[in-house]
């Protein structure tokens, strides 16, 4: 890991670009993922099969695209029975929250006429599930379960396979109890471009979503229009606030799970304390080394801190001691924040019911955590009655001082229909 130490000498927004700096941009990949999405368009399922020797499976001959129903019962039924039983609490738990997002119809009335906010689900949704250093069936709840709370009628999931050929079995078996409709055996920006386009196997979607390395999330980016995405969720970022009276050994290890997700991952500590800096910095320093990018940040006061972590816009927030709980009400830009002790990132991650999908790169600013809001979509119904001749005369004026004569004289066509 490369570890170092930081004092904030002057400005917390400065401190912060220096820390998004770190790692690495999403630009750093741009021509080579439109060059991948150019060939899958170009050649389907053979490209497919191309970048899966490629980047997967090591040269040997890829699996079908499309995993079998019967791969993914089996998978289920050979899951070890306290993974079963943790990814049905997960599942339950991240249905609950998930439910909580969903929006009733509702209907504006004017005096003549009425506006209706319907909201439907999208047809066809696409799960990404990243694949390298680890599987991720914890990423099959969280997209999968979400899409179905939000009413899809058809959602993918895909997942890169290993060097043998094969997706995960855990991540099958996850995608069985989940309720994925397809599975697909692909990953990284060429998985992105097919469900984007379409090829011979995989049917095109409405909208993507998941986390990924940067081709991926830079694949999502270069999509974005032909399909929706949810946002940028990249390489994993933490930063956590903690007071003196933080306990350093279970802090440590919030930073080591989230250090754990290797390159690309940026993890932040920051304190009044020195004394709490060094016992972190040797609680981590006992660990393996991971390409994970760690900084200890020594501020003067709290409020510094909180103004570093509201311009770095963290996708994980943790606010540990009596007076870092205290910044919670005040805080704007996080992805997700955990408060208190006991609030480990890692229980965001699998339990709690939270979405772990969250904006990364900083994108908290604007984007928010997976939900069905990014698997429905929102229009208006307007049904207008009496006060067609009133609007009208309003309107009209507007229309002509934009230029369009025949929009002006469409809505007063309802006044001589009307007869007033």
């Amino acid at each position: 890991m490369q570890c170092e130490r930081l004092n904030l000498s002057g400005d917390p927004v400065g401190l912060a670009e220096e820390l998004r700096a770190l790692v690495p941009a999403p630009e750093a990949v741009a021509d080579q993922v439109s060059e991948i999405i150019a060939r899958v368009r170009a050649s389907g399922d053979d490209a497919l099969r191309f970048y899966t020797r490629e980047y997967d499976t090591g040269g040997s001959t890829p699996a079908a695209l499309r995993v079998p129903e019967a791969e993914l019962d089996t998978a289920e039924a050979r899951l070890d029975e306290t993974v079963r039983d943790g990814l049905r609490q997960a599942i339950d738990n991240v249905t609950r929250v998930a439910k909580a997002g969903l929006a009733d119809e509702q209907t504006v009335s004017f005096e003549g006429h009425d506006v209706t906010l319907r909201e439907v689900p999208v047809d066809r949704a696409a799960v990404y599930v990243p694949g390298g250093r680890a599987p991720y069936p914890s990423t099959v709840v969280m997209g999968v379960v979400t899409a179905r709370v939000a009413g899809v009628r058809e959602i993918a999931a895909c997942a890169p396979p290993g060097a043998d050929g094969e997706v995960n079995s855990a991540v099958l078996g996850a995608c069985r109890l989940a309720g994925a409709s397809v599975v697909y055996r692909m990953g990284g920006a060429q998985a992105i471009a097919a469900l984007a386009f379409g090829t011979e196997t995989v049917r095109p979607v409405d909208v993507i979503v998941g986390p990924g390395n940067l081709y991926v999330q830079e694949a999502k980016r270069q999509v974005f229009g032909k399909v929706g995405i949810d946002g940028f969720a990249g390489p994993s970022d933490l930063m956590v606030i903690a007071d003196p009276t933080a306990e350093p050994e279970a802090l440590g290890l919030d930073l080591l799970a989230q250090a754990e997700h290797g390159a690309g991952s940026l993890v932040v500590a920051i304190s009044t304390s020195t004394d709490l800096i060094d016992a972190l910095q040797r609680r981590i320093s006992d660990e393996p080394e991971t390409e994970a990018v760690v900084r200890f940040v020594r501020v003067d006061d709290l409020e510094q801190a909180l103004a570093i972590a509201e311009s770095f816009a963290p996708e994980h927030l943790q606010l540990i001691g009596t007076e870092a709980e205290a910044l919670a009400p005040a805080v704007r830009h996080s992805g997700c924040v955990f408060v208190g002790p006991a609030s480990g990132t890692a229980f965001g991650d699998y339990i709690a019911g939270s979405n772990h999908v969250l904006p990364t790169n900083g994108a908290a600013r604007f984007a928010s955590a997976l939900s069905p809001i990014h698997f429905r979509r929102r229009f208006t119904e307007v049904r207008i009655g009496s006060d067609a001749a009133t609007l009208a005369r309003a309107a009209a004026p507007l229309a002509r001082a934009e230029g369009f004569e025949l929009h002006a004289r469409s809505m007063e066509a309802r006044i001589r229909e009307n007869g007033t």
